[in-house]
Order: structure tokens, then sequence, then C-alpha cells
């Protein structure tokens, strides 16, 4: 009975996360309209504010699921070694996506956000524009951490 009650208790407060990170979405996107411009530029007033929240919403949830399956008596050996796996994946992406947004305000810009898959790294910088200088040295920095291919690493303006 005990498992069940801690597993209704773990998607109760994950049902309550995503309808926060619903009501986030709406409430911080209502005066907040991207736009694409034809230079491939986004354009927003928030974009870095909500950004962030999204992905800790979401990151939050995501380490809320595994630590379900860890804290469940029903896990097997396996999943609970996946499980702690996920975790630690999450945790090391995490840091990395601070160093680099880190080193790469760093080189004299005022908002960045690094988001990394297993394949591809996304740098999204506050700027109208940039040059093949500056995106050279922010490929740099990317490359200099993850070992990445150029052919795997965006660098998106955002005004």
């Amino acid at each position: 009975m005990v498992t069940k009650k801690k597993k209704i208790i773990v998607l109760s407060v994950m049902m309550g996360l995503l309808v926060l990170t619903g009501f986030l979405n709406v409430t911080l996107n209502q005066s907040n309209d991207e736009v694409v411009n034809t230079s491939g530029t986004v354009t927003s007033a928030n974009f870095f504010s909500t950004y962030r929240t999204d992905r800790d919403v979401a990151r939050s949830q995501e380490k809320l699921y595994y630590q379900a399956i860890l804290d469940s008596s029903n896990t097997t050996s396996d999943e609970r070694t996946a499980a702690q796996t996920a975790l630690a994946n999450i945790a090391s992406t995490i840091e990395k996506e601070l160093y680099l947004e880190g080193n790469i305000k760093v080189k004299g810009y005022d908002d960045v956000i690094v988001s990394m898959t297993d394949n591809f790294v996304n740098v999204m910088v506050k700027a109208s524009e940039l040059n093949d200088a500056q995106v050279a040295q922010i490929v740099q920095v990317v490359q200099d951490q993850t070992k990445k291919s150029i052919d795997n690493i965006k660098i998106i303006p955002v005004v």
C-alpha cells in the first residue's frame, strides 16, 4: 500500500509541475511574440528568461520521473541503473551548458543560452548579428568543451 501511495504522490507532483509549466508558458509568452526575420535571427523581448524557465521546469520533471523510478520498490536493477545513468547525464549536461554559457558571456555577449543533445549543440546569443570572427570564437569555445563537429553546432543570434 505504501508504494501505491508514493506513486500517487509522485504522479500528483508531476501533474502539478506540468500545469505550472503550461501556466508559466502562457503567462510569459502573452507579450512575447517571437519573430524570425529574413536574416535568420530570432526576435523576442523575453526569449532568454522564458527559455530558461521552460528548460528548468522540463528538467525538474525529468529528474522527478527518474527519482520516482529509483524510489519504487518494484524497480528492477536494470531499471535502477538506467535511471541513475539518466540522472547523471542530466547533471552533466546542465554543468556543460552552464560552463559554455559563462565562457561565451565572458567574450562580451549580454546573454547566451546553450542547449545540448547527444549529437547537437545550439547556442543562442543576444546579438542582432554575428560576424564570421564572432561565430568562430563561439564555435571554438563549444568545440573545446564538447568535441562536437562544426556541422553539429548551430549559432543563433537573438535580438
